[in-house]
This record gives structure tokens, sequence and C-alpha cells, in this order.
């Protein structure tokens, strides 16, 4: 049976924590077991409960400390992921070995790790060598991208992330709850974005026309393409959540094993019916 990961990445500040506590609630919800491990060693707090822990193996105070080390804090937690990246046993044995095992990983937000440092992508081959199935889910600040400018700039993040380590990868846009409903508005076009309106709209902003003609051929290349699309992320909207949960499982094929029981027998009367009861106990979970 293969197991399941979602690596959970972003800028700092994007949601990461507050999203993997939303989606460990979310599921109970579902009859559904997820567990977090934490890879974030300069994490000071977590309101949901962990499997693992890298702090437990080492911490970037610890490391900034160290008189024959030096670090500051960038420098300390690229130390932090290199030395996870050379004892993956530890990490191996607080995993376990259980079947169909659901974990998100709840990682740093220094975003030099996901574009040219090779630390995250030897984590996902070591993850696909234990049989994980794995996602990377990509977090950026609703907040931070109601501007064009700035939404071309959490593209360009999320591309690299994406290019770098060569997985599926569902993009999100967290935090949608704490938008003005003004902002909520604006932020629809960004979510299926027209690169070339957009750019139109921008282009008296620019002076520079090697700027412009660098802009231009960056939003060709998302257009062009479809690389990247974002999804809202409220964690007060369940259907928006269930949403989000259902692209990242069908990226990673989770639940195509479940089998289906046959249904139960209801009585004719129909008023009595409770139609989406019958549904859930007719599919496992």
């Amino acid at each position: 049976m293969p197991r399941y990961a979602q690596l959970v990445m972003g800028p700092a500040g994007s949601g990461k924590s507050t999203y993997c506590s939303t989606i460990v609630q979310h599921v109970q919800a579902l009859n559904r077991t997820v567990r977090v491990v934490n890879l974030d060693p300069a994490a000071e707090h977590f309101n949901y409960p962990v499997m693992a822990d890298i702090r437990e193996l080492i911490q970037v105070d610890d490391v900034m400390e160290d008189d024959s080390l030096r670090f500051g804090p960038n420098g300390g937690l690229v130390f932090c992921m290199e030395y996870l990246a050379n004892n993956f046993d530890w990490l191996e044995e607080n995993l376990g070995h259980e079947e169909d095992d659901y974990i998100l990983f709840d990682c740093p937000g220094q975003i030099e790790l996901y574009t040219h440092l090779p630390v995250m992508r030897q984590l996902v081959e070591q993850l696909q060598q234990w049989e994980f199935r794995v996602c990377g889910v990509f977090l950026v600040d609703s907040q931070f991208m109601v501007e064009s400018f700035k939404f071309i700039s959490g593209v360009m993040a999320a591309l690299s992330a994406m290019v770098s380590l060569e997985i599926p990868q569902i993009n999100i846009m967290t935090k949608m709850d704490l938008l003005s409903p003004q902002d909520k508005k604006e932020i629809e076009k960004y979510l299926d974005p027209d690169m070339y309106c957009m750019m139109e709209d921008s282009s008296d902003s620019i002076r520079s026309k090697k700027f412009k003609k660098l802009t231009q051929a960056i939003c060709g290349l998302i257009d062009d393409y479809s690389m990247v699309r974002f999804l809202p992320f409220d964690r007060t909207d369940e259907e928006g959540m269930n949403i989000v949960l259902q692209h990242i499982d069908f990226s990673i094929q989770y639940g195509e094993d479940l089998e289906v029981k046959e249904p139960k027998e209801v009585d004719e009367e129909p008023s009595n019916l409770n139609y989406d009861q019958i549904f859930q106990d007719g599919v496992t979970s």
C-alpha cells in the first residue's frame, strides 16, 4: 500500500502552520486520519499535535549560539536542513512504516530551500524511496497578492519550487477570510488570471523599456503554458476546503483503492430519507 504526503511550502508568514492545523481538524470531520511532521527548526509554537518535530534533532537557536559556527538566522536554518538531510534515519524512525499513511510536512519558510538549494529535493527523493506519493502545496498570502506585480512575484516563487522539486504541486492563496469584501472581489481575477490584460493594466507604471519587455516575457510564459494557477483557501469555508483537498488527493491518487460497499436497504417512504447519510454509509471513507 502506498503512503501519502503533502509538503506544505511557502514564504514566511504565508500560513503554513495554520493550514496544517485547519486541514487536520477538517479531515477529522470526514473520518480520515492525517498526521503532521514539523520540519521548521525555527518554529516557536503551533496548535496541532505532531508525530515528529525536527527541533528534537536540531534547533536554529543552538546553531546560532555555537561559537564554532557563528551563523545568522538564515544560515542557521540552512545548516539545520542540511543536517536533517544527513540524518534521514531519524526521520524514518519517527515516521514508522504504516501503510496508507497520510502526513503533512510543515516546512520552513525560507524560499532558498525550494529554489536553488538541493535539500528539499533530497527530502522528496527520500520520501519517494519510502513509498510516499508526494504533493507540493505552495502557499502565498492573498493579502500580498492583490497587486499585479506582487502577484507575478508570487507566481514565480511557486513556479521555481515546482521546477526544482518536480512533483505535483497545488498552489493556494491563503487567508482569504481576512480580506475585505473589496479585496475579495479584486483577488478573483488572480485565481484564473489573464496575464496579458494584467500587463496592459500595469503598463503605465513601468518606465523602463527593458523591464517592461522582461515582464511581458514572464507574463507570456505563465499565460501561454498555464503553468501556475491558485486555489482560494478560506478556513471558514468547508466547501472551499473540500475542493482544495480533492485537488491534492487527486494529484497523489489518494482513495483510488477504496472499496465500495453495497447500498443499505432503506424504507420505501422517501420523506424520511437522509441521502447524505446513506451516501456516507455506503462508501468506505
